[in-house]
């Protein structure tokens, strides 16, 4: 996906500029054997195409955390790119926090109860209204879904594909 010829026509002359950094951030590392969208991959089981797009969501969520000027929560599929993100510390920490935004954003999680519940939902809805108001389109749906799905669909566990089998429910068998 060409995030070059995506819509900045509701940016500012300064977040154009920011925006430029931030899409044009190189996040795999190109004299590695296995990336870092490779990895996504692996961990999420997600496909490569899914993956590269993920990350295009990621830079657009951090471009928001820049220029907002409200809290922000990202879809689970965004938090997933950010989590790994910060492993990469040097990447991470230096080569995109300090040398390209200028700088820190830390991730901050959930202390659990309704009350944390009902407030990232709300930052959720309002990075959603802000990503459409900055770049002129609502995002994909399959990246940042409705909060009722983003909010309700959070029971992962790592597991090891080696020793056990994953078996995906039956919707009709297993409705809420």
């Amino acid at each position: 996906m060409n995030l070059k010829n995506q819509s900045t026509t509701n940016l500012t002359a300064d977040q154009k500029v920011l925006w430029d950094k931030i899409r044009t951030f190189e996040i795999d590392d190109p004299t590695s054997a296995f990336s870092f969208t490779d990895r996504l991959v692996r961990e999420n089981g997600w496909t490569y195409e899914f993956a590269v797009r993920t990350v295009i969501e990621y830079k657009k969520f951090m471009f928001l955390i820049c220029v907002g000027n409200h809290p922000l929560t990202p879809s689970d599929q965004v938090d997933q790119v950010w989590h790994l993100h910060l492993l990469y510390t040097q990447s991470y920490w230096i080569d995109f926090c300090k040398k390209t935004i200028g700088r820190e954003i830390h991730h901050g999680p959930t202390k659990g109860g309704k009350q944390e519940g009902d407030k990232f939902t709300n930052w959720y809805k309002k990075t959603k209204e802000t990503y459409k108001q900055l770049f002129g389109h609502t995002p994909p749906e399959d990246i940042w879904p409705e909060s009722s799905i983003r909010f309700s669909e959070i029971n992962f566990r790592r597991v090891n594909m080696h020793r056990f089998w994953i078996v995906k429910k039956i919707p009709f068998l297993f409705k809420k």
